[in-house]
C-alpha cells in the first residue's frame, strides 16, 4: 500500500513538473511571439524579404501544436491516474469500514461471552456461599438471558450503519487473512515447542543445534537476498531493454529526417533545374562538376550509413540472443539450484541421525576407555568448531561476493545476472560440500572409536582436502572477476562504438547542410532578384490558405478542448461530492474507532477483574487442600480407606486445577484479542490519514488541471486574435502588391508599343514563359499543400477516433473487472456467512459445556463440605467413645461407599460428555472438509464466468472493428466531399479571371453597341452552363452526402425548421439571381451576379459546415442507435437460423411443429415490416433535403427583380445568420449557465442568510453603541455637576479661609494692644510702683493669667487652621489634576466613539449596497433561470423523444430474445421426439429386416418343395421308364445341394447383420467426424485469426523497412534524373547565356524599380518614426496624466492632514477654555467667601429635592405595578376570546335553522356543533333524541340575518333557491358575509407595511411549496396587491404566519385575526386566494 502511494505520488510529481515545464516554455514562447507581433511593423518595412516572417509563424505554430497535443496527453495520462486512485481510495475505505464493523461485531461477541462469565461467577460465589439446594437452576437462565441481550443488540447497530456489500466481502477477507496468520504461527509455535523438547531431552548437542538453527536462519535471508536481488536484475534489464529501443527508435527516426532532406534537396535542385531551363544563369561548368562531386561523395556516405545501420541492427539482433540464452542459463542455474537444495535437506537429515548414534555409541564408548574418549572429545569439538568456522567463513566470503557484485553490477545487465546465479550456485555447492564434510566427519569419529591413528590420519587428510577445496574456490572467484572485468570492457567498446558512429552521423550531416548552404547561395544569387515578386505573391495566397486551415483547426481544438472542460467541471463537481462522503465516511471510522478504544478498556477492566476473581478461588482452593492435607495427616494412623479417599480427593483437585488452567487460557486469548483490535485499530488510523493524503494530493492535482486548461485557452484565444490581425496584414499587403504589378504590366505595354524590336519580342515572349511556368508551380504547390491539410486533418479525426476507442475499451474493462471483483466477494460471503453461523453453533455448545461444568464444581464443593463436616464428626466420635466406635464407622464406611460410586456415576458421565465433544469436533471437520469442497466448486463456477466474460470481449471486438471500418468509409467520403469542393472554388476562381477580363474588354470596345449586346448575351449564356454544371457537381455530391443525410435525421424539429426557412430565403435569392440573369440588363448587374455567387458559394460551404457541426452533436445518439441496430441485426440473423433448422424439422416432422413456424414467420413478417416502414421513412426524409439541396442548387429563371429587394433578401438572409448563431450560442450558453445557476444558487443563498446575519449583528452593535454613547453623555454631565459641586466648597473653603485670616488678625492687633500697656507700666516711676504695687497686684495676677490663656487657645487655633489650609490646598491641587484627567478622558471617549460611529455607518452603506446588488443579480439570475428552463424542458423533450426510440428498440429486442428463447425451447423438444422416433424407427427397421429374413427363408423353402416336387416328378416317370440308380443318385444330389442352400443362408444372414452393425457404426463415426470437423473448423478459424493478426504484425514492421528501400530506390532514380538532367542543363546553360546578357539589362531596370520601391520604403520608415515618436509622446503624456493624479492624491492627503490639525486646534482652544475656566473657578473661590449662608440654604434646597425624587420614585413604582396588573388583564381578555364564538355568527345560524326545511335541518346543526367543537357521535345521539324544527331556516339566515346584506324579496326565479342545497346556501351566506359593506377604515400609511414587503417575503419563502403553488394557482401570479381593495382573506391572514414577528404590521386591523377576534378551524388563508375556495374548504372538513 505505502509503496503503490509512493509511486502514484512520485508519478504525480513527475507529471505535474512535465506540466510546469511546458508551462513555462508556453509563456516564454507566448512572450516571444507578442514580441515578434510589435516588432512586426518595423520588421515589415526593413525586410526585403517576406520568407522569413512566414518561418517563423509557421515555426512558432509547429511548436505551439506540439505542445498542445503533449499537454493533452499530460491530462489524459493524469486523468487516468487520477480515476485509478479514486478506485483504489473507493475500495480501501469501503474495506476499512467494513474491518471496523467486523471488530464491532467480535467486541459484542466478546462482551456477551464476558457478561455470562461474570454471572457463571456471581452464581459460583454465591453457591458457596448460600445452601447446596439452590444452586442448580439460576445460572443457566441468566447466562441466556446475557447472551440474548448481546445478539439482540449488536444487530441493530449493524443494521444503522450503512453496509455496502463490498465492504463486508473486503473485511471477510481481512479476518480470513487474519485467521490464517494465527493458525501459521500457531504451527511455528507447536513446532519450536517440539525442538525445545528434542533439545531437552538430548542435552549434550544443545550447542551444535543451536548453530545449525544459526546457521539456517542465515540461509534463509541468504536466500530471501537473493530473490530480491534477482527482481532487482530482471528490473534493471527491463530498464536496459527499454533504453535499447529507445536508442533504436531514435537511430531509425534520425535515418528518417536524413532520407527526408535528401528528398527535400532533390525536390528543391528539379525545381532549380526546371527555372534554370527556363532562363538561369548559371555562372560555370565548373560549378556543376563540384555539384557532381558532391552528389556521389553523398551517395557514398549514404551508402556507408546504411551499411552502418545494419551492423547495428545485426549487433542489437545478436545482444538479443545473448539476452534471451542468459535466461535460459539462468533458468536451468535456478532447476539446478533447487535440485542443490533438496540434496542439502537429505544431508541434514543424514547428520542428524548419525549424531543420534553417535549419542548412542558414546556412553559405552565412554565405558571402554577413558582417556580415548578425552583426546576424542577434544578433536571431535575442534572439529565442529572448525565446521562451523568454516561455514561462517563462507557464508562471508558469500555475502561480500554478492555485495560487490551488486556495485559492479549496475552496467552490465547480462553479466550481471549470470555472475550472481553462479554465485548463488557456488554458495549452495559449498555449504552441500560443507554438510557432506559434517557427514564424514561424523562417520570417522565412528571409526575414531575403535582405532586412534586412523582418527588423527583422517583429520589430517580432512583439513588438506579444505585447503584444497577452499584454494578451488578462490580460483573460481578469481575466473569470475575475469569474466566480467571482460564483459565491462566488451560494453565499454561498445559504448564507444556507438559514440563513434554517432559522431560520425553528425559529421556527415554537418557536411551535408555545408553543401547545401553553399548550393543555395549560388543559386539564390542568380535567382533572388528574378522571383522575388512571384515568390512573393505566391506566399502570400498560400499563407491566407494556411491561416484559414489553421483558424478552421483552432476552433474546432476550442470546440474540443471546451468540452473537455465541461466533463473536467463535472468531474470536479463528482469529486468535491466524493470528497464529501469521505470526509464523512472518515468521521464515522474516528467514532467507531473511539467507540472500539472504550470498549476494548472495558473489556480491559472486566479481565482483571476476572483474574482477581480467580486468584480469590484459587487461594479458597489452596486452603482446601491445607485442610485435606491436616485431616488426612491426622487420620492416616486410623484408617487406610482414608488413603483411598485422599487419593479420590487429590484427583478432584486435579480436575479443578484443569477447569482453572482452561479459564486462565481463555482469559489469556482475551487479551490477545483485545491486543490485536488494538494493534488493528492503530492501522486503521494510518490508513485514515494516508486516505486524507490521497484526498488532498487529489484535490490539488484537479486544481491545477483546471488552471492549466483555462491558460491553454487562454492562449489559444490570443493565438486567433493574432492570426486574424496577419490576416488583416496580408490582405493589404497583397491589395499593394496587385497596385505593383498593375503598374510593371503597363510599362511592359509601353515598352512593347515603342520598341518592336526581335530581342524585345523575345524578351517578352520568356517573359510569358516565365509567368506561365510560376503559376502552374504555385497551382501545384497549392494543391500540395491542400492534400497535406486534408490529410492531416483525417489523421486528426483517426486519432480521436481511436483513443475515443481506447477509453471506450478501458471503461470496459473497468467494469468487467468490478464485476468479477463483486461475484468473487458475493461468494467470499455466502462462505463466511456459513463459517460464522457453525462458529456460533460451536460457541454455543461450549457455552452449555461450560455452565455443566460450572454446576458440576458447585457439587463438587458443597460435597467437599459435607466431607469436611463428616471428617470432624468422625473425630468428635473418635475422641468422646473410642470402643463405641464399630457401628458408626460401619455406617460412615457405608456412606463414604455410596458417595465413592456417585462419584463415579459424574465420572462416568463426565467422559461420556468428552466423547460427546469428540464428536462434535469431528463433525465440524468433515462439515470443513464440505465446505472446502463447495468453494472448488464456486472457484469452477468463476472459471466458466471467466469464460464467458472472454468470449463477451471477442464480441465487443468485433463490434469495435466493424465501427473502424465504418468510420473509415466516412473519413473517404468526407474526404471526397472536400476534394469536389475544392475543384468547385477553383473554378469559381477561374471564373472570376475570366469574367474580370471580359468586363476589361467590354469598357475598352464601348463604342460598339451591337458588340455590347452580343457579350453580354455569350456572357449570360457562360453563366447558365456554369451554373448547370455547378448543377450535376450538387448532384453528385448529394449523391454522396446520403450518408451524411441518415445523420441528420435525428436532427430536432427547430434546428431543420430553421435550416429549410434559411434554405428557402437562399432558394429565393437564387430565383432572383437567374431572372436578373435571364433579363438583358447591364453589365454592372452581371458583374454584382458574379460577385453574388461567390458569396453564394461561401454560404452554402458554411451551410454545410453547419450540418456538419449537427451531425457531430448527434453523433452520441446515432452510435446509441447503430448499437441497438446492430443487436437487433444479430437477433435477425439467429432468428433466421432458428427458422432454417424449423423447416428442416418441419420438413422430418410436420405435425409436430406447423403452429409454432406460423407465429414464428408471422413475428419476423411483423419485424420486417416494421423495418421496411423505418427504411421508406429514411428514404422519404433523404429524398426531402436531396430536394432542398437541389431547389438551393436550381432556381425559376423568370421574373425580374428589383436592387432594392435584393437587397432586403440579403438583409433578411444576414439577419437570419445572425439568428442561427445567437440559437447555437445560446444553447451553448443554457447547458453552461443551468449548471453555473445550480451552483450560483446555492452559494447566493448561502451569501443571502450570511448578510441577514451580518445586518442584525450589525444592528446589535448599532444599538450597543448608541446605549455606550447615551451612557457617556450622562456620565459627562455628571462630571460637570460633580465639577459645580467642587467649585460651590471651594468657594466655601475660600470663605472660610477668608474668615480664618480675619481672625487671626483681630487676634495679632489685640496682642500689640496688650504689649504697648505693658511696657508704658514698667516705665512709671517706682514710687507710683510702689504704692500701686499694694493696691493692684491681685488684679495683675488675675489679667496676666487670662491673656495667657487667651494666647494658648489662640496658637491651637492658628494651628488647626494652617492645618485645614494644607489639607484645602491638597484637595485643591488633586481637584484639578483630576479634572484634567477627566477633560482628558472624555475627549479620547469622544474620539473613540465619533471614529466608532463613522465606521458603522461606512458598514452599513456597504451592506446596504451590497443587498441591493444581490437583489438586482437575483432578479436577473431568476430571469436567467426562467429562460434556461424553458430550454430545458425543450432539450428534456428532445431526449424523451430519444428515449422513447431507444426504449422501444429495447422493448424490440426483448420480444425478439423471447421469440428466440420460445423458439430454442420448441427445437430442442422437437430435437427430443425425432430422436424417439429416430430409435422407433431404427427398432421398426431392425424388426422390418427380421421379418424379410424371415419371408427369404419360407421363399427359399417354398423353391426347395417345389424342385423337390418335380424332382420326385422325374422319379415317378424314370421309375415308370425304369431309372433306379440314376433316382437314388439324384436324390443324394438334392440333399447335398440343400444342405449347401441352408448353410449358405445362414452365412448371408450373418453377413446381413453385420452389414446393418457396420452401417449403424458408420453413422455413430460419421457424427463424431462431423463433431471433429467443426472442432477443427473452430480451431482453423482460431489459428487463422492468429495468423493474421501475426500477418498483419508482420506486415507492421515490414512496411516501414520497404518503405525505407523504397525511398533509397526512389532517391537514386533522382539521382540519376538529375545527373541526366545536370548534363542537358550544362547545354542549355550555354544557349541561355547569350538570352541571359539580354536580361541582365531589364533585370537592371527591375533593379531600379526596386531601389525606387526601397525609397519609399524608407520614406515608410520615417513615418513610422514619427509615428514612434508620437508613441513616445503619448506616453510622456500618460506620464504627466499619473504625475497629476498623485498631485490630486497628495493634495487629498494634505487637506485631510489640515482637518485633523483644525480638529486638534479646537480640542486644544477646548483645552485652553477649560483652563480659563479653571482660573475663573479659583477666582470665584477668591470671591465666594461670602456666598457660605447661600450655600447651606443651597444643601437644605438639595436635601428637600432628594425627598421629592424619592416619592416620584414611589410614585414611578406604582405606575409599573399598575401597568403590569393591565397587561396581564389583556393577555387575559386575549387568551379568553380565543376560544369564543362570534354573537353575530351564531345569531344568524341560530336563526336561520328555523327557516330551513326539516330535511336539512341536521346539516345546520352540525355545523353549529363543528364550529362550536362538539364530536359527530354527541351529535348524532341529539338527533336520535330529539327530531324536530322549525321551519324557512335558510330563507331568513339569507335575508334578513345578516348585517351586511338587507333584506330583498324572493323572486319567483329565486325559489330554486331553496330547493338547492345547504352546503351551496352556506357557501353563499359566507361569500356574502366575507365581503363588507362598511367602507374601510382609514389607516396610517406609517402603521403598515406594503405586502411585498421583506417581512412577507420571509414568509413566502419559509412557507411551505404546497402553499407556494395552491397561491400561484388561485392568483394567477398577481404580486402587486393593494390591501384595501383585496378581500379580507388577502388584506389580513387568518392567522399568523410564520414570517411575521415582531416585525409584522402593527396596526389592529391588519393584525392576524387568531389574535383578537374568534374565528373558524385554523386555516392558512393565503393572499391572493378568494374567499369562496377559503370555505369551500371548510365545508369539506
Amino acid at each position: 500500500m505505502s509503496s503503490w502511494l509512493g509511486g502514484l505520488g512520485s508519478g504525480l510529481g513527475q507529471s505535474l513538473g512535465h506540466v510546469g515545464g511546458s508551462l513555462a516554455s508556453l509563456t516564454g514562447q507566448i512572450s516571444n511571439f507578442t514580441k515578434d507581433m510589435l516588432m512586426e511593423g518595423t520588421e515589415e518595412v526593413e525586410a526585403e524579404l517576406p520568407d522569413s516572417r512566414t518561418k517563423e509563424i509557421e515555426a512558432i505554430h509547429a511548436i505551439l501544436r506540439s505542445e498542445n497535443e503533449r499537454l493533452k496527453k499530460l491530462c489524459t495520462d493524469l486523468e487516468e491516474k487520477h480515476e485509478a486512485s479514486e478506485i483504489q481510495i473507493k475500495q480501501q475505505s469501503t474495506s476499512y469500514r467494513n474491518q471496523l464493523q467486523q471488530k464491532e461485531v467480535e467486541i459484542s461477541h466478546l462482551k456477551a461471552r464476558q457478561i455470562a462469565l461474570q454471572d457463571q461467577l456471581l452464581k459460583l460465589q454465591s453457591a458457596t456461599h448460600s445452601v447446596p439446594s439452590g444452586a442448580g437452576g439460576v445460572p443457566a437462565t441468566t447466562a441466556s438471558s446475557s447472551f440474548a441481550y448481546g445478539i439482540s443488540h449488536h444487530p441493530s447497530t449493524f443494521h444503522d450503519d450503512d453496509m455496502d456489500f463490498g465492504d463486508i466481502i473486503s473485511s471477510q477477507q481481512e479476518i480470513n487473512r487474519l485467521s490464517s496468520e494465527v493458525s501459521r504461527l500457531e504451527s511455528e509455535v507447536g513446532h519450536w515447542r517440539h525442538i525445545a523438547q528434542i533439545s531437552k531431552a538430548q542435552g549434550t548437542h544443545n550447542s551444535e543445534q543451536s548453530e545449525i538453527c544459526k546457521l539456517q536462519n542465515i540461509i534463509k535471508e541468504l536466500k530471501q537476498n537473493r530473490s530480491q536481488e534477482i527482481d532487482d536484475h530482471q528490473h534493471e534489464m527491463s530498464v536496459l531493454q527499454n533504453a535499447h529501443q529507445q536508442k533504436l527508435t531514435e537511430i531509425s527516426r534520425r535515418h528518417r529526417e536524413e532520407l527526408s532532406d535528401y528528398e527535400e534537396r532533390i525536390e528543391e535542385l528539379e525545381n532549380l533545374l526546371q527555372q534554370g531551363g527556363s532562363g538561369v544563369v548559371e555562372t560555370d561548368i565548373s560549378k556543376i562538376y563540384e555539384m557532381q562531386k558532391t552528389i556521389q561523395v553523398l551517395q557514398t556516405e549514404k551508402v556507408e550509413s546504411t551499411k552502418k545501420m545494419e551492423e547495428l541492427e545485426d549487433k542489437i539482433k545478436d545482444i538479443n540472443k545473448k539476452l534471451s540464452s542468459a535466461e535460459n542459463d539462468r533458468d536451468t542455474l535456478r532447476r539446478e539450484q533447487e535440485q542443490l537444495n533438496v540434496e542439502k535437506r537429505q544431508i541434514m537429515e543424514e547428520c542428524e541421525n548419525l549424531k543420534l548414534e553417535c549419542s548412542k555409541l558414546q556412553p559405552s564408548a565412554v565405558k571402554q576407555s577413558d582417556t580415548v574418549t578425552e583426546k576424542e572429545r577434544i578433536l571431535a569439538q575442534s572439529a565442529s568448531v572448525e565446521a562451523v568456522f568454516r561455514l561462517q567463513q563462507a557464508l562471508s566470503d558469500a555475502e561480500n561476493e554478492i555485495m560487490r557484485l551488486s556495485s559492479l553490477n549496475q552496467d552490465n545487465s547480462l553479466a550481471e545476472d549470470n555472475l550472481k546465479l553462479k554465485m548463488h550456485i557456488e554458495v549452495l555447492e559449498k555449504e552441500k560440500s560443507l554438510l557432506s564434510q559434517e557427514k564424514e566427519e561424523l562417520q570417522m569419529s565412528l571409526l575414531k572409536l575403535n582405532n586412534e591413528y586412523e582418527v588423527i590420519k583422517s583429520t589430517a587428510t580432512r583439513d588438506i582436502s579444505l585447503d584444497s577445496e577452499l584454494h578451488d574456490l578462490r580460483l573460481n572467484l578469481e575466473a569470475k572477476e575475469q569474466e566480467l572485468n571482460q564483459s565491462i570492457s566488451e560494453k565499454e567498446t561498445l559504448i564507444a562504438e556507438i559514440e563513434e558512429l554517432d559522431r560520425q552521423n553528425q559529421e556527415a550531416t554537418k557536411h551535408m547542410i555545408l553543401i547545401k548552404d553553399q548550393l543555395s547561395k549560388q543559386q539564390n544569387e542568380v535567382d533572388n532578384i528574378i522571383s522575388k515578386l512571384k515568390q512573393d505573391l505566391n506566399d502570400e495566397k498560400n499563407r491566407v490558405h494556411q491561416l484559414e486551415d489553421d483558424k478552421m483547426d483552432i476552433t474546432k481544438e476550442l470546440d474540443v478542448q471546451k468540452e473537455k472542460l465541461l466533463q473536467s467541471e463535472v468531474a470536479l463537481n463528482d469529486l468535491h461530492l466524493t470528497k464529501q462522503k469521505l470526509e464523512d465516511k472518515v468521521e464515522n471510522l474516528v467514532d467507531q474507532l473511539n467507540k472500539s478504544q472504550e470498549s476494548n478498556v472495558s473489556i480491559q477492566k472486566e479481565n482483571l477483574e476476572l483474574e482477581e476473581r480467580i486468584r480469590q478461588n484459587e487461594e479458597e482452593l489452596s486452603r482446601m487442600r491445607n485442610e485435606l492435607t491436616q485431616s488426612l495427616n491426622q487420620e492416616d494412623s486410623d484408617n487406610n480407606f482414608k488413603d483411598t479417599l485422599l487419593k479420590e480427593r487429590e484427583a478432584e483437585v486435579r480436575n479443578l486445577k484443569q477447569n482453572l488452567s482452561e479459564l486462565e487460557q481463555l482469559n489469556e486469548n482475551l487479551k490477545k484479542v483485545a491486543f490485536d483490535v488494538k494493534m488493528e485499530n492503530e492501522k486503521l488510523v494510518l490508513a485514515c490519514e494516508d486516505v486524507r493524503h490521497q484526498l488532498e494530493e487529489s484535490l490539488a492535482g484537479n486544481k491545477q488541471l483546471s488552471l492549466e486548461k483555462n491558460t491553454i485557452v487562454e492562449t489559444l484565444k490570443m493565438e486567433k486574435g493574432e492570426i486574424e490581425a496577419e490576416l488583416c496584414r496580408a490582405k493589404k499587403r497583397l491589395l499593394e502588391e496587385a497596385n505593383k504589378y498593375e503598374k510593371t504590366i503597363e510599362e511592359l505595354s509601353n515598352a512593347r508599343n515603342l520598341n518592336t524590336s526581335p530581342l524585345q519580342l523575345e524578351h517578352e515572349h520568356l517573359i510569358k514563359l516565365n509567368q506561365k511556368k510560376d503559376m502552374e508551380i504555385a497551382e501545384l504547390k497549392k494543391n500540395i499543400e491542400q492534400m497535406d491539410t486534408d490529410h492531416k486533418e483525417t489523421k486528426d479525426i483517426l486519432s480521436s477516433s481511436l483513443e475515443e476507442q481506447r477509453q471506450l475499451a478501458q471503461l470496459i474493462k473497468e467494469k468487467e473487472i468490478f464485476i468479477e471483483k463483486l461475484k468473487e466477494r458475493s461468494s467470499k460471503l455466502q462462505e463466511e456467512l456459513d463459517k460464522y453461523s457453525q462458529a456460533l453453533r460451536k460457541n454455543e455448545i461450549l457455552r452449555q459445556t461450560i455452565e455443566e461444568k460450572d454446576r458440576s464444581l458447585g457439587s463438587m464443593k458443597e460435597e467437599n463440605n459435607h466431607l469436611q463436616e463428616e471428617l470432624e464428626r468422625l473425630r468428635e466420635q473418635q475422641s468422646r467413645t473410642a470402643p463405641v466406635t464399630d457401628p458408626k464407622t460401619l455406617d460412615s464406611v457405608a456412606e463414604l461407599a455410596s458417595e465413592v460410586s456417585q462419584l463415579n456415576m459424574i465420572k462416568d458421565h463426565l467422559e461420556e460428555e468428552i466423547k460427546h465433544h469428540q464428536k462434535i469436533i469431528e463433525d465440524q471437520n468433515q462439515s470443513k472438509m464440505q465446505l472446502l469442497q463447495s468453494l472448488q466448486e464456486q472457484k469452477k463456477e468463476m472459471d466458466e464466468f471467466r469464460y464467458q466474460h472472454e468470449q463477451m470481449n471477442a464480441t465487443h471486438t468485433q463490434l469495435f472493428l466493424e465501427k473502424d471500418e465504418e468510420i473509415k468509409s466516412l473519413q473517404k467520403t468526407i474526404e471526397q466531399i472536400k476534394t469536389q469542393l475544392h475543384e468547385e472554388r477553383q473554378d469559381i476562381q477561374t471564373d472570376n479571371s475570366d469574367i474580370f477580363q471580359e468586363t476589361k474588354v467590354q469598357s475598352l470596345n464601348i463604342e460598339n453597341g451591337s458588340e455590347k449586346h452580343d457579350l453580354s448575351k455569350a456572357e449570360t449564356e457562360r453563366l447558365v452552363k456554369g451554373i448547370k454544371e455547378r448543377e450535376l457537381e450538387i448532384k453528385l455530391l448529394n449523391e454522396k452526402n446520403i450518408s451524411l443525410t441518415k445523420q441528420i435525421d435525428q436532427l430536432s424539429k427547430d434546428e431543420v425548421g430553421k435550416l429549410t426557412q434559411i434554405i428557402q430565403q437562399k432558394d429565393l435569392e437564387i430565383q432572383a439571381l437567374h431572372a436578373r440573369i435571364s433579363s438583358t440588363s447591364y453589365t454592372q448587374d452581371v458583374v454584382y451576379l458574379q460577385q453574388q455567387l461567390q458569396a453564394y458559394a461561401m454560404e452554402r460551404e458554411k451551410v454545410f459546415a453547419v450540418l456538419n457541426e449537427k451531425t457531430r452533436e448527434n453523433s452520441h445518439l446515432k452510435t446509441e442507435y447503430h448499437k441497438m441496430m446492430d443487436i437487433i441485426a444479430a437477433k435477425e440473423a439467429a432468428l433466421i437460423k432458428l427458422q432454417d433448422e424449423n423447416k428442416k424439422l418441419s420438413t422430418r416432422f410436420e405435425s409436430s411443429g406447423q403452429d409454432m413456424f406460423r407465429e414464428t414467420i408471422q413475428n419476423l413478417s411483423r419485424i420486417i415490416r416494421e423495418k421496411d416502414i423505418e427504411i421508406d421513412a429514411l428514404s422519404q426524409k433523404c429524398q426531402t433535403l436531396l430536394a432542398v439541396l437541389q431547389t438551393s442548387s436550381t432556381g425559376n429563371e423568370a421574373g425580374g427583380v428589383n436592387s432594392n429587394q435584393f437587397e432586403e433578401l440579403l438583409q433578411e438572409r444576414d439577419k437570419l445568420k445572425q439568428q442561427v448563431k445567437k440559437m447555437e450560442e445560446w444553447k451553448q450558453q443554457v447547458m453552461t449557465t443551468v449548471q453555473n445557476m445550480q451552483h450560483e444558487s446555492a452559494q447566493l443563498q448561502e451569501e443571502l442568510h450570511q448578510l441577514q446575519a451580518q445586518v442584525l449583528v450589525d444592528s446589535d452593535n448599532n444599538s450597543k453603541l448608541q446605549v455606550d454613547y447615551t451612557g457617556l453623555i450622562q456620565s459627562y454631565e455628571q462630571n460637570e455637576t460633580k465639577l459645580k459641586n467642587f467649585g460651590q466648597e471651594l468657594a466655601q473653603v475660600q470663605h472660610s479661609i477668608g474668615q480664618l485670616c480675619n481672625t487671626k488678625d483681630l487676634l495679632l492687633g489685640k496682642l500689640d494692644i496688650i504689649s504697648p500697656q505693658l511696657s508704658s507700666a514698667s516705665l512709671l516711676t517706682p514710687q507710683s510702683a510702689e504704692s500701686l504695687r499694694a493696691s493692684k497686684s491681685d488684679v495683675l495676677s488675675q489679667s496676666s493669667e487670662l491673656l495667657q490663656q487667651e494666647v494658648e487657645e489662640l496658637r491651637k487655633s492658628l494651628q488647626e487652621k494652617d492645618a485645614t489650609i494644607r489639607t484645602l490646598q491638597e484637595n485643591n491641587h488633586r481637584l484639578s489634576d483630576s479634572i484634567a484627567a477627566t477633560s482628558e478622558l472624555e475627549r479620547k471617549e469622544h474620539e473613540q466613539t465619533d471614529s466608532e460611529i463613522k465606521q458603522l455607518k461606512e458598514k452599513q452603506d456597504v451592506l446596504q449596497k451590497l443587498l441591493k446588488e444581490k437583489d438586482l443579480l437575483i432578479k436577473a439570475k431568476s430571469d436567467q433561470l426562467l429562460s434556461s428552463n424553458e430550454n430545458f424542458t425543450n432539450k428534456v423533450n428532445e431526449n424523451e423523444l430519444l428515449r422513447q426510440a431507444v426504449t422501444n428498440l429495447k422493448e424490440r429486442v426483448l420480444i425478439l430474445e423471447m421469440d428466440i428463447g420460445k423458439l430454442k425451447g420448441e427445437n430442442e423438444k422437437i430435437v427430443e421426439t425425432s430422436k424417439g422416433k429416430e430409435t422407433e424407427y431404427q427398432a421398426l427397421q431392425e424388426t422390418n429386416m427380421k421379418f424379410s429374413m424371415m419371408l427369404r427363408e419360407k421363399e427359399f423353402e417354398c423353391h426347395s418343395m417345389k424342385e423337390k416336387a418335380l424332382a420326385f416328378e422325374q422319379l415317378l416317370k424314370e421309375k415308370e421308364q425304369g431309372k433306379a440308380g440314376e433316382l437314388n443318385q439324384l436324390l443324394n444330389a438334392v440333399k447335398s445341394m440343400q444342405e449347401k442352400t441352408v448353410v449358405f443362408q445362414q452365412e448371408r444372414d450373418q453377413v446381413m447383420l453385420a452389414l446393418k452393425q457396420k452401417q449403424m457404426e458408420n453413422t455413430a463415426l460419421q457424427n463424431e467426424v462431423q463433431r471433429l470437423r467443426d472442432k477443427e473448423f473452430r480451431s482453423n478459424q482460431e489459428l487463422e485469426r492468429l495468423r493474421n493478426h501475426l500477418l498483419e504484425s508482420e506486415d507492421s514492421y515490414t512496411r516501414e523497412a520497404l518503405a525505407a528501400e523504397d525511398r533509397e530506390a526512389k532517391l537514386r532514380r533522382k539521382v540519376t534524373v538529375l545527373e541526366e538532367k545536370l548534363v542537358s542543363s550544362s547545354n542549355a546553360m550555354e544557349n541561355a547565356s547569350h538570352q541571359a546578357s539580354v536580361q541582365v539589362e531589364s533585370l537592371q531596370e527591375q533593379l531600379n524599380v526596386v531601389s525606387k520601391q526601397r525609397d519609399e520604403t524608407a520614406l515608410q520608415l520615417s513615418v513610422s518614426q514619427e509615428q514612434v515618436k508620437q508613441y513616445a509622446l503619448s506616453l510622456a503624456n500618460l506620464q504627466m496624466v499619473l504625475e497629476h493624479f498623485q498631485q490630486e492624491e497628495k493634495a487629498m492627503y494634505s487637506a485631510e492632514l489640515e482637518k485633523q490639525k483644525q480638529l486638534i486646534a479646537e480640542w486644544k482652544k477646548k483645552a485652553e477654555n477649560l483652563e480659563g475656566k479653571v482660573i475663573s473657578l479659583q477666582e470665584r473661590l477668591d470671591e465666594a467667601n461670602a456666598a457660605l449662608d447661600s450655600a447651606s440654604r443651597l444643601t437644605e434646597q438639595l436635601d428637600i429635592k432628594e425627598e421629592q425624587i424619592e416619592e416620584l420614585k414611589k410614585q414611578n413604582e406604582l405606575r409599573q405595578e399598575m401597568l403590569d396588573d393591565v397587561q396581564k388583564k389583556l393577555m387575559n381578555l386575549a387568551n379568553s376570546s380565543e376560544g369564543k364564538v362570534d354573537k353575530v355568527l351564531m345569531r344568524n345560524l341560530f336563526i336561520g335553522h328555523f327557516h330551513t326545511p326539516k330535511n336539512q335541518r341536521h346539516e345546520v346543526l352540525r355545523l353549529m356543533g363543528s364550529i362550536l367543537g362538539v364530536r359527530r357521535e354527541e351529535m348524532e345521539q341529539l338527533f336520535h333524541d330529539d327530531q324536530g324544527g322549525v321551519t324557512r331556516w335558510m330563507t331568513g339566515w339569507l335575508g334578513g340575518g345578516s348585517k351586511s346584506v338587507p333584506n330583498t324579496p324572493l323572486r319567483p326565479n329565486q325559489q330554486s333557491v331553496l330547493n338547492s342545497s345547504f352546503s351551496e346556501l352556506f357557501v353563499k351566506f359566507l361569500e356574502t358575509e366575507s365581503h363588507p359593506s362598511i367602507p374601510p377604515p382609514k389607516l396610517s400609511v406609517h402603521d403598515m407595511k406594503p405586502l411585498d414587503s421583506p417581512g412577507r417575503r420571509k414568509r413566502d419563502t419559509n412557507a411551505p411549496e404546497s402553499f407556494k403553488d395552491t397561491a400561484e394557482s388561485r392568483s394567477g401570479r398577481r404580486t402587486d396587491v393593494n390591501p384595501f381593495l383585496a378581500p379580507r382573506s388577502a388584506a389580513v391572514p387568518l392567522i399568523n404566519p410564520a414570517g411575521l414577528g415582531p416585525g409584522g404590521p402593527g396596526h389592529l386591523l391588519l393584525k392576524p385575526i387568531s389574535d383578537v377576534l374568534p374565528t373558524f378551524t385554523p386555516l392558512p388563508a393565503l393572499p391572493d386566494s378568494s374567499a369562496g375556495v377559503v370555505l369551500k374548504d371548510l365545508l369539506k372538513q
